[in-house]
């Protein structure tokens, strides 16, 4: 059984008093912030005193500070502008004046990043792929499912809520993830499964969404062979801001009209609350989200509650430290879709004999104590407790628990000049109980050390290594070494070229090793002897920025190439039987493939005003080869990696002016390539999927997309939408059997205060 008592202690800490300052008389700081080429004002500038305090820039670009006696390094930022910081004096009733002017830069390559190498980089100094995804996104589109949000980025696609960037993942039936979500820094997976627990993300005061294009196991370890999908919240403010939105939406008819199973409109509406402000030293984000869908497929539909709660407080005796706790947790009703009845007229109704409903409850709990000196060091000790109760009214042999304990320690320091160090330990334990996977318990431990060198004033190297330990239910994997190296060089002013190498790991996940269940037709047995999958990718790049009386932007060009072995798939044939001891077919989980995917990515986002017109265009493509490949020989087999495509390709065109916003995104992606064969079988593919093997044959041919949006800005808090998803109402597959959601609209009002 886990305990919790070193968690207990650690909420106590967080939440301990902080001494009150004395009161001093203060000193004054005034000034205007202008940009250095036209002279012109930058109202709305940041003018930041303190770490996450400060105040923003007036109409006229003017700030005044009130700040008690003592050194300050106040810093002065503005979006598409190069931060300055100045250092200074306050000297009780002396007033300073402070006039600032800041240098236009490109934007996109200044953006912050922590996930790369766990601190704080911009874009440009990277050594791996990194795409960013802002809270902009989310809310013009009417995104409130992380998995729809990350299929509209370069590379990245969710079958059936298994993730895979540049297709080093294809489906496995919802067992196992070779990427790895975190919610700031710390992991967000299901201790059963193995899976990305997608609807507990908290998207309500998300800041900014990282994505790492390749392996990653360096410094996350298990589960980040492929990538890591990292959630950072936003920090709070003085100023403060409330958000909300409240929508509805409907799904249209779909193109074969003998597909309509339901007589009422099949309607969805979601709705959002979110706060965020910061009380004296107390960072306050609080957040909740509801969501009822009705689903576009019979048996498929899903209710959703969730609830966080995040807290920091920042000492005021001890400079540079802070404690606090996060809370995330809610209740999800649900029904999924596992087989359809066939293809003619039943392609959107499951077939019953797959009907699972579920009913969930998840949380989990993260206290955490943080010291940092700026440019200096710092140290961070946190902790995630978890926790899930699934339960089948109906199929009640699928019932589990799960409760799982994370804990890490993390620093790091500034060596000397130009020179890093970031180093760190964690420690994991879960707990299952459940009749679908039996009862089981896991352990996992890891240090890593990186170190971060600027060896000239263009050049950067960044090498690091990784000691990782798993064990499930006593058995020990062996002690497994990983390294990475990577290196950035600047070309020009604008120019940088990168290069890294990376080791991946992952251990098998509980689902793989012990599920056994019937769904429908479809048998799963169980594989307890798997091995971990094992692995290295590496990718050359190029990031060029672009600043030009009209655009502001980057081009990022990236070639790539991965290589695994022992890679868990699940394979159709006839096993044994353990309850029986007879044979059966079905599928499992086994350790076949070694294969390699290569390729191109280019990725791009420019932004231009054009006299009342805020523009944007971005989007990627992205071509990847994946193929098995003969160890002996080295050569590829001419066999391609199941659920796998050559071509996938995104543009978004943005404009605005005045109130008006809109914005118009498409989407191309090829064909499949390649599915399990029970699926084409002559012998086996009706009694699965009815109708299947005709429809893929006339319908895997590839397909487009497009979504629209449009907003108008009532005042300034209030916005009313309009989002139409599947434009053209395309028909597409996801995995075999998945009908893909047909043409929807959605209605929406939302406020920030």
């Amino acid at each position: 059984m886990i305990r919790i008592g070193v968690v207990q202690v650690l909420l106590l800490v967080v939440f301990a008093a902080a001494p009150q300052a004395r009161a001093q008389q203060a000193g004054t700081v005034s000034g205007r912030v202008t940009d250095s080429q036209t002279g012109l004002p930058l109202p709305g500038a940041s003018v930041i005193f303190a770490r996450e305090r400060g105040i923003v820039t007036d109409g006229d670009g003017t700030y005044t500070l009130n700040l008690d006696p003592g050194s300050y390094s106040i810093t002065f930022r503005y979006v598409g502008y190069r931060p300055q910081v100045r250092q200074l004096q306050v000297i009780a009733g002396s007033p300073v004046r402070l006039d600032v002017s800041l240098e236009p830069e490109v934007t996109e390559m200044e953006q912050v990043v922590v996930s790369a190498s766990r601190y704080e980089q911009r874009l440009s100094e990277l050594t791996v792929s990194v795409s960013l995804i802002r809270p902009e996104a989310l809310s013009a589109a009417h995104i409130t499912d992380p998995k729809v949000l990350m299929n509209r980025l370069s590379g990245v696609e969710v079958l059936d809520g298994q993730a895979s960037v540049r297709g080093g993942s294809g489906y496995s039936y919802g067992a196992g993830s070779r990427v790895l979500a975190l919610v700031d820094g710390l992991p967000i997976m299901s201790p059963d499964a193995g899976g990305i627990r997608w609807r507990s993300l908290p998207l309500e005061n998300v800041s900014q969404i990282e994505v790492i294009k390749g392996a990653s196991s360096v410094l996350y370890g298990s589960s980040a062979l492929n990538g890591v999908i990292h959630f950072r919240s936003a920090a709070a403010t003085e100023a403060g801001e409330t958000k909300f939105f409240a929508e509805t939406g409907i799904f249209d008819k779909p193109r074969q009209r003998d597909w309509v199973w339901w007589e009422r409109p099949r309607i969805q509406t979601a709705a959002s609350f979110s706060h965020l402000k910061r009380y004296g030293n107390t960072e306050v984000g609080v957040g909740t989200h509801m969501l009822a869908d009705n689903g576009y497929r019979r048996l498929n539909d899903e209710r959703l509650g969730r609830v966080n709660l995040r807290l920091r407080h920042h000492n005021r005796q001890v400079s540079g430290l802070s404690y606090g706790m996060n809370f995330n947790g809610g209740i999800n009703h649900k029904r999924d879709f596992i087989l359809w009845e066939n293809a003619w007229d039943g392609a959107l109704k499951q077939d019953p004999s797959t009907e699972a409903e579920l009913h969930a409850r998840f949380f989990y709990i993260d206290p955490f104590i943080s010291l940092a000196r700026e440019g200096r060091f710092t140290h961070d000790l946190r902790m995630r407790l978890q926790g899930s109760w699934n339960r089948f009214p109906v199929t009640t042999q699928n019932d589990s628990d799960t409760r799982s304990l994370f804990s890490e320690y993390q620093a790091w320091y500034a060596i000397g000049e130009g020179l890093s160090l970031n180093t760190g330990m964690m420690y994991y334990l879960s707990q299952i109980r459940s009749a679908f996977y039996g009862d089981h318990e896991g352990r996992n431990a890891a240090v890593y050390a990186q170190a971060d060198a600027d060896l000239l004033e263009r050049f950067k190297l960044v090498a690091g290594f990784r000691l990782e330990y798993s064990a499930l239910d006593g058995i020990s994997d062996k002690v497994v070494p990983l390294f990475r190296f990577g290196l950035n060089y600047r070309i020009g002013e604008f120019t940088f070229m990168r290069g890294s190498i990376g080791q991946g790991y992952r251990f098998p996940s509980v689902a793989e090793k012990h599920a056994s269940t019937t769904l429908g037709a479809v048998r799963i047995f169980p594989s307890p002897d798997l091995l971990p999958e094992k692995g290295w990718n590496s990718e050359i790049g190029l990031k060029q920025g672009i600043l030009t009386a009209n655009w502001n932007g980057l081009v990022d060009l990236a070639f790539f190439y991965g290589q695994n072995k022992d890679l868990i798939e699940y394979v159709f044939g006839v096993y044994s039987d353990p309850a029986t001891g007879g044979f059966d077919m079905g599928f499992k989980a086994r350790n076949i493939e070694y294969s390699r995917v290569y390729g191109t990515e280019v990725e791009f986002r420019l932004t231009n005003t054009y006299g009342r017109f805020r523009n944007s265009i971005g989007g990627g493509y992205v071509y990847m080869y994946p193929a098995e490949y003969n160890p002996l020989t080295n050569k590829n087999t001419g066999t391609f990696l199941k659920f796998r495509r050559h071509h996938s390709a995104r543009l978004s065109l943005g404009s605005g002016a005045g109130p008006f916003e809109a914005g118009l995104d498409l989407f191309v992606r090829s064909r499949i390539l390649n599915i399990d064969d029970v699926f084409l079988n002559p012998l086996t593919r009706e009694s699965i999927l009815p109708g299947f093997y005709d429809y893929w044959q006339e319908n895997n041919s590839g397909h487009f997309l497009a979504d629209l949006s449009i907003s108008y800005r009532l005042n300034q808090r209030y916005t009313l939408s309009l989002a139409v998803k599947n434009l053209t109402n395309t028909e597409y597959l996801g995995r075999p059997g998945d009908v893909q959601p047909h043409r929807n609209f959605s209605l929406r009002i939302s406020g920030t205060f």
